[in-house]
């Protein structure tokens, strides 16, 4: 099954527009991502709240259709 890279992207993408993403695919399965997203909707927030926003713009597809994600934040400068 699995998600590919373009399509956690996409969602990502929806949330924050102005993000910079970096998809890596851990285990050549499409199943495990490693994602970095740089975006300035991060302003003020921790890491948690950061990574809630990113967990919410998946809209649900994380532990069905996407296995694994190592997530990274950070705000924009």
């Amino acid at each position: 099954m699995g998600m590919h890279a373009s399509e956690i992207e996409k969602l990502i993408r929806e949330a924050f527009p102005d993000a910079d993403i970096t998809m890596t695919d851990l285990a050549g399965d499409n199943d495990h991502w490693s994602a970095m997203v740089v975006s300035s909707a991060f302003k003020g927030k921790n890491r948690v709240q950061q990574h809630q926003m990113v967990y919410a713009a998946l809209k649900g597809k994380m532990g069905g259709e996407l296995h694994a994600l190592q997530l990274q934040t950070a705000a924009k400068d």
